[in-house]
């Protein structure tokens, strides 16, 4: 009791400040794997559509300074399959010969940015300050708002994160909460509420920051959202709950 008593005691007055601080030249490989349902309401039937999604990105630092860092990035392959009423259509950048041919203006449109390097600027706080459009990018469930304080456990911080969920681009007031410390690593559970006009939802999961680069190394998380939206003048409820987890390699 003596010696779980003085661990606790140590722990709770060990403290950290974060920065993003990725090591110039260092590649890092982003490991993602989704899984999404939407389930619709038409006419009192209930038609849910089934996404499964693994992607591999790689980032890395082209410039380090106190307060800039800008890194290039690539998403370097996609895999997916959508189920809806028993049928699955399947995307995979690695082996096009498997892909579907009802879903052929989709793939072409992942063929354009497989492996094309965007940039994104950052500030020492994970605040983007300059990017490209990459609508499929992963960076923003690894690099993260930091806060300026010195955090120990149980300290929290708040900021405002957006989000894409199907189709849809909204607002998401995330909390997060310290949980532990070591030499190596910050770990953090957190939430998130949606603030958005006729969508409501929640976010929730558990992470793990890279004490000295400040990236996050795992994640793991879980989304419930309801909306509404209009078609051809039918009002139509829809609820998507998904999964995550997401690592991240150096190289």
């Amino acid at each position: 009791m003596l010696v779980a008593l003085t661990t606790l005691s140590f722990t709770a007055g060990k403290g950290i400040t974060l920065r993003l601080n990725p090591t110039k030249g260092k590649t890092y490989v982003i490991d993602s794997k989704t899984n999404q349902t939407t389930t619709m309401k038409i006419q009192g039937h209930a038609m849910n559509s089934i996404q499964k999604m693994d992607m591999k990105q790689s980032f890395s630092a082209k410039e380090v300074s106190n307060n800039s860092i800008t890194l290039s990035t690539q998403i370097d392959a996609i895999k997916m399959a959508v189920t809806t009423m028993g049928v699955t259509l399947n995307y995979d950048s690695e082996n096009p010969q498997n892909n579907s041919p009802m879903i052929a203006n989709q793939a072409q449109e992942f063929d354009a940015i497989i492996k094309k390097p965007t940039y994104v600027t950052y500030d020492a706080l994970g605040h983007l300050t300059e990017a490209d459009d990459n609508d499929m990018s992963q960076l923003s469930n690894v690099i993260i708002e930091l806060p300026e304080e010195e955090l120990s456990v149980g300290s929290q911080w708040t900021f405002l994160k957006t989000q894409e969920i199907g189709d849809f681009d909204v607002s998401v007031n995330m909390i997060y909460t310290v949980t532990a410390i070591s030499k190596k690593s910050v770990d953090v559970s957190f939430t998130g509420t949606i603030d958005a006009k006729d969508i409501s939802g929640t976010y929730n999961g558990t992470a793990s920051i890279n004490a000295q680069t400040g990236i996050i190394m795992t994640c793991s998380l879980e989304n419930n959202v309801s909306a509404t939206v209009s078609d051809q003048g039918m009002e139509i409820p829809l609820t998507i709950t998904g999964t995550a987890t997401i690592s991240v390699k150096e190289q």
